[in-house]
């Protein structure tokens, strides 16, 4: 497995499971998302209206966050390699229907900061 992946995977575990309980000992990037958490979750709302980020699968909006810290904050990777990475998370840990939620909101996303 891709390391890179790897970590991304560990990541959306992590996200995922401080939705339920405190976490202690989370990685560094967990720490930086949930602290933009607010900001990130705006953005996905502004892009997905029709989904209230409360009412979004929490695997779903994990794997967003992750996303949309790397596309509008970290911007390590190519934009299409973090929402190609996403979108194949979505189809790994997602329903059946995730894989295109993702890659649609973070398209509108992509679009958005690249019209900027």
């Amino acid at each position: 497995m891709d390391p890179r992946h790897k970590e991304r995977l560990e990541t959306i575990q992590e996200l995922y499971s401080i939705s339920f309980t405190r976490q202690k000992n989370l990685r560094e990037k967990t720490k930086k998302i949930i602290g933009k958490s607010g900001y990130l979750n705006k953005i996905i709302q502004k892009f997905a209206p029709k989904f209230p980020v409360d009412k979004i699968a929490k695997v779903d909006l994990a794997i967003l966050n992750l996303a949309a810290y790397e596309l509008i904050v970290e911007k390590k990777e190519p934009p299409k390699v973090i929402i190609n990475e996403a979108v194949e998370l979505a189809r790994e840990l997602g329903s059946n229907k995730s894989y295109s939620f993702v890659n649609a909101v973070l398209g509108k996303i992509y679009e958005s900061i690249s019209e900027s």
